[in-house]
């Protein structure tokens, strides 16, 4: 019966029969699928101009342009690229990350063409106005004030700062308050110049219109774009593995909370191990009340405000990490408890039943979150950006079922060292 309701359910998810993926003369890669039950689209992508790219005098330059696009443009001010996209009820914004800079917007069918020109405004002529600039600079150091002063916000920081030391990945993507002032507006206009361009570009519309139109729409306003001179992606270096625990105290005065972060590397999103260790994560400190981490640091032994597990996979190295809020007096012993779990985890891994529920619960979850336009869009984008295939999710259930308990125990040994973590708190 299970595996009749799979295929049954495989053929209302996103798959090669109904995903169209086209790519442009100029480089872009459009994605499409039709949704004729919603009168709206959702619009999402991503091109290669994120903080990797980043000196480190300039870090969040990447964040700081990204955040500039809608600001102003040749044909648009601030406040009339707003109020365009409020008069018909659309969205437009902008985000950076480490690798990509990203968009998402949202419109009703008959304002695809105004969503898509001003999208292609803010990618190729932003025109980065003074004012505008020095308003947006005061609120990103207002945020990083504010950062400063957040135990969660610093111990994940001097978290990546120590795993991933050397690397990229080290860095914060939102910079620091001397880079932030350091920025100019030539920096600005430069980086744009370099790295926003088609190359690299992924586009995805989902909704109610067909396939082919939508990619003849991108490609009147997207398809004539050249940056003869835009940098491609870049090789990430290799991780230096760990020898050793390492453990870091970010003092902040008068704080009630301590926040800690305890950790390794993790899976890259593309690894064979993915999957499982997802699973093993999801038992080790996700299902239910936070699974077992929660369970034991939060429900029996009272002593943190919140405890779970997060496995970080993306194109380069993840980081599989335990966060928790404490009591800075239950620090050491919080601490103590979450190095006995690890212990615990890669002795006898989880059990049938616990790995049973994972696997329900993720098998479950899938069609819900592709309920909407905007899910429906994000899962396309995830295909693209790590070669999943177009029948990645028809395939899902039957891969999450197809891992073993031994699966989940051989990904966690093989990752997981007590004798080898990251350790980083901060508080009083």
């Amino acid at each position: 019966m299970a595996k009749r309701s799979d295929k049954l359910t495989s053929l209302s998810l996103p798959g090669p029969e109904d995903i169209h993926r086209e790519v442009l003369p100029n480089g872009i890669v459009v994605l499409a699928r039709s949704n004729f039950n919603s009168p709206s689209i959702s619009l999402g992508g991503f091109l290669p101009a994120g903080a990797i790219f980043e000196s480190d005098p300039k870090l969040g330059l990447s964040d700081f342009v990204s955040a500039s696009l809608m600001r102003g443009t040749q044909k648009h001010t601030f406040d009339s690229m707003f109020n365009e996209l409020e008069s018909v009820g659309a969205s437009l914004g902008f985000d950076s990350g480490v690798h990509n800079v990203s968009f998402g917007g949202r419109a009703l069918v008959e304002d695809l063409p105004l969503l898509l020109s001003l999208l292609s405004e803010s990618l190729r002529t932003p025109t980065f106005p003074n004012d505008e600039i020095e308003k947006l600079r005061a609120q990103l150091l207002t945020g990083l004030a504010l950062r400063a002063q957040d135990t969660s916000d610093m111990a994940a920081m001097a978290f990546d700062e120590m795993l991933f030391e050397g690397h990229p990945y080290s860095r914060p993507g939102d910079g620091y308050v001397h880079t932030i002032q350091s920025i100019t507006r030539k920096d600005m206009e430069n980086f744009h110049r370099l790295h926003f361009g088609p190359g690299g570009m992924v586009l995805a519309i989902v909704g109610a219109i067909e396939p082919k139109k939508a990619v003849e729409a991108v490609n009147r306003v997207l398809g004539g774009w050249q940056v003869p001179g835009q940098v491609g992606p870049c090789e990430l270096p290799p991780h230096k593995p760990l020898k050793k625990t390492v453990k870091r105290h970010h003092a902040l005065a008068g704080k009630s909370q301590s926040d800690l972060v305890i950790g390794m590397f993790g899976p890259r999103r593309r690894d064979p191990e993915y999957l499982p260790a997802s699973l093993g994560n999801s038992v080790l400190g996700q299902f239910g009340m936070m699974g077992r981490i929660g369970e034991v640091v939060r429900e029996k032994s009272g002593l943190a405000y919140y405890a779970s597990s997060n496995l970080s996979a993306g194109t380069g190295p993840g980081s599989w990490e335990i966060n928790a809020g404490v009591n800075p007096k239950n620090l050491d012993k919080t601490i103590d408890l979450i190095e006995k779990e690890l212990r615990r985890f890669i002795k006898s891994g989880v059990t049938r039943e616990e790995l049973e529920d994972s696997q329900a619960n993720y098998i479950g979850r899938l069609p819900l979150s592709l309920e909407s336009n905007g899910g429906v869009a994000n899962a396309l984008l995830n295909i693209e950006r790590y070669g999943l295939g177009l029948d990645y999710y028809q395939r899902y259930a039957g891969m999450v079922r197809a891992v073993t308990r031994g699966d989940v125990l051989e990904t966690a040994r093989k990752y997981i060292d007590p004798d080898r973590l990251v350790i980083s708190t901060a508080g009083p």
